[in-house]
Formats: structure tokens, sequence, C-alpha cells
């Protein structure tokens, strides 16, 4: 399956394998990784495939491929026994986005501290 990729950024590049990871799930729309610098004991990225720079890049048409993203951080959770877990997505440099590829933060295993709401 061939997808918009952007050569340069680094999440394309784990996408087509040339840059290895920690495999946590994949199908043709989402991969799943395990973050190289962890903040809790257990935390993956959700990425599409597809590269969209930032949250700001979905529309109706990305739609389904949103819902999926949140649901295989759910499945991510539950399969590590997780009873609590945070998913956040940072967008744009002043949400705190370092890298510009869309990806969803799920991180478990401690207490989270502070509240987003």
């Amino acid at each position: 399956m061939s997808v918009k990729a952007d050569p340069g950024c680094l999440f394309c590049r784990i996408v087509s394998g040339e840059i290895p990871c920690e495999r946590l799930y994949e199908d043709d729309h989402i991969l799943a990784f395990a973050d190289v610098n962890p903040q809790a004991p257990f935390h993956g990225l959700v990425i599409p495939k597809e590269h969209l720079a930032t949250l700001d890049e979905f529309d109706d048409a990305q739609a389904r491929l949103a819902g999926r993203l949140m649901l295989v951080a759910k499945e991510l959770a539950a399969e590590r026994g997780l009873r609590g877990y945070r998913v956040a997505m940072n967008v744009n440099r002043e949400g705190g986005q370092v890298i510009f590829h869309a990806h969803l933060h799920v991180l478990g295993g401690r207490q989270m501290k502070g509240s987003l709401g």
C-alpha cells in the first residue's frame, strides 16, 4: 500500500522500515511503537502511516482514521492491563509538538500527575 510520505520525516522513515522501532501494533493505516524516550513505564506512540504533519491537517476525509488512532490507543492500554492511562496529542510548536507527523502519546503504568481538564 502506498501512502503519502515525507522523506525527511523521522516517523515516515520509521513507517517505511528505514529506521527500526519496537512495533506494538500495525495495520494498513496505523503504526504504534514504543517511544525511545519514555515518560512513563509504558509510553507508546500511535501514528497514521500517511504523513499528516499536525492535527490541523485532518479533515472529514480523515475522520475514520482519527477515530482508529484513538481506538488503537485504547487497545494498547488494554493489552498492557493499564487501568488508567493518558492519551495526548501535541499540536504545533506552541502546543509542544516536536516531530511534525501527527501522533498520539499513550502513557501509563504510573499515576499521572496533573489534570488536563
